[in-house]
């Protein structure tokens, strides 16, 4: 239940401790439990990022005219970014609140440029089917349809498709450096070479790679070309908040040249509080998060960056090779680091189960579908828990193994149908209608699978009675309930018949 505002204002240290308390609950990504959403350090660094962003908390980046050091701050990130990701004195850009934001302004930018110059009204964007899912929020927002490139058998986008699919609709092509599922780096280069000949614009989004893969070349790693060294790629969006190690609330979006930004930028020059000009997503930009992706940048260096990468791609590597030293496993396509994923290849063990029982065993780990697996982003902190990851990610397997109808239980049992079933207008619906009790006034946080082992496929605790369609517990019931269950039928009927045998 949440709480009302009070009638009188709370001291200070106890309102301080009731957030402390509200944390209690989350993941444990301090002592590297937690394999996404956290790029976290140790404790001094989290003190030297707050004091940053306390410094510039209450300046705004929507007038750059007024807070001039935001400003200064934005073009130093952006002249340094533009240099690692190997642009020239032409790359230009902005920082944005993150990755999403940075994806959206890539496809309205494009979407744009083609109606401003080619007269396009139904846009097109071909996307690789392994794209971050920011970009199919991008084709919603801006009614931009998404074309979708297939993969190849190393999970990168298939690039003897790509060029039959362009067409006079088509406003830009995305490559991904490397993609969120797999953690493979797309054919960029060839990608990058039709687009060019084309004459259609190339977005690479490297929200994951653009703080890592310039330090991991420079420590001597082999990588396919993928930045602005490739003649077609026209922007590239990468966050600061991630391998940047910069607090939460930092991306950049860069573009060849300032042509192609004007693009991106809104203008409103007959707004009766004045003419209004903005070049990104957000009205009020929060100071703060500019002055601790300047920080972050400015503490580490260049020296500092190689140290982290070296740091989380031997984290990377020994997780990918005891991986693939385990018979039930296989790791997902060819990932270049620094994230994975891995399957199963033995059709008695359920990987959804596996990740189950690293979930009772305190690990936070996230699933992937199309091929199901289980999902890593390794920073440089996880290079002191991997032994311990490995050792638990053996007796996981093993305990699966023993006992299959684990697949059936718990969240196992509800990922396994939300990824098999093939009526996915009803996955979709039923993901809806979980997701959205959270926000209700009585919500609480979504939990698939239920607060218990075995509850039915989807059931989410807390998330209150809808009569129509669930019963007191808040479990499907009657056709609902029926569905699910032939949906969980069919998924692990198709899990057995799709699992690859040795």
């Amino acid at each position: 239940m949440t709480e009302p505002l009070p009638l009188e204002g709370r001291p200070a240290d106890e309102v301080l401790r009731a957030l402390q308390q509200f944390g209690t609950q989350d993941p444990d990504y301090r002592h590297g439990r937690l394999w996404s959403l956290v790029y976290w350090l140790d404790e001094d660094y989290d003190r030297f990022l707050g004091a940053a962003y306390q410094g510039f908390s209450s300046a705004n980046g929507l007038n750059p005219g007024a807070f001039k050091s935001l400003k200064r701050l934005e073009s130093e990130v952006i002249a340094s970014v533009a240099t690692l990701l190997g642009g020239d004195d032409e790359v230009c850009g902005v920082v944005t609140s993150g990755g999403t934001e940075s994806c959206l302004l890539a496809a309205k930018t494009y979407r744009d440029l083609a109606r401003a110059t080619r007269g396009v009204k139904r846009p097109q964007m071909i996307l690789p089917r392994s794209a971050h899912v920011a970009w199919f929020k991008a084709a919603e927002y801006f009614r931009v349809e998404p074309k979708l490139l297939a993969l190849d058998q190393d999970l990168r986008a298939d690039v003897a498709r790509l060029e039959a699919m362009v067409n006079r609709r088509t406003v830009m092509i995305l490559g991904s450096a490397p993609g969120y599922p797999h953690g493979t780096i797309d054919p960029i280069e060839a990608m990058g070479e039709i687009a060019a000949r084309r004459g259609v614009p190339m977005h690479v989004d490297a929200c994951v790679g653009g703080f890592i893969l310039p330090f991991m070349e420079m420590n001597g790693h082999a990588l396919p070309p993928w930045d602005y060294r490739v003649k077609g790629v026209t922007s590239i969006s990468a966050d600061v908040h991630k391998y940047g190690y910069a607090a939460k609330g930092a991306s950049t979006i860069t573009y060849r040249n300032l042509e192609l930004l004007e693009h991106q930028m809104f203008v409103c020059q007959d707004w009766p509080g004045g003419v209004f000009a903005s070049p990104a997503l957000l009205g009020t930009r929060p100071g703060g998060a500019y002055a601790a992706a300047w920080a972050a940048m400015q503490y580490h260096g260049v020296s500092g960056y190689r140290e982290l990468a070296r740091r989380a791609i031997e984290a990377f590597a020994r997780i990918r090779d005891g991986v693939r030293a385990m018979p039930e496993l296989r790791v997902l396509g060819d990932p270049s680091g620094p994230l994975l994923a891995y399957g199963s290849r033995d059709p008695e063990v359920a990987i959804y189960a596996v990740g189950d029982q690293m979930g009772a065993r305190g690990w936070s780990v996230n699933r992937v579908q199309f091929p199901e697996g289980l999902h890593a982003m390794v920073t440089a902190q996880h290079l002191d828990v991997v032994e311990r990851y490995l050792a638990d990610l053996r007796e996981a397997v093993a305990a699966v193994k023993v006992d299959p109808t684990l697949a059936s239980k718990g969240s196992a049992a509800t990922y396994g149908m939300l990824a098999n079933v093939p009526l996915r207008g009803m996955v979709r619906q039923r993901v809806l209608e979980m997701f959205a009790r959270q926000y209700a006034r009585d919500g609480a946080p979504l939990a698939l699978g239920g607060a218990h082992e075995g509850s039915s496929p989807g059931a989410a605790s807390g998330a209150g009675d809808r009569s129509r369609q669930s019963g007191a517990s808040g479990r499907p019931s009657g056709a609902g309930a029926w569905v699910e269950g032939l949906a969980l039928r069919y998924a692990q009927w198709k899990r057995r018949r799709n699992t690859p045998r040795r």
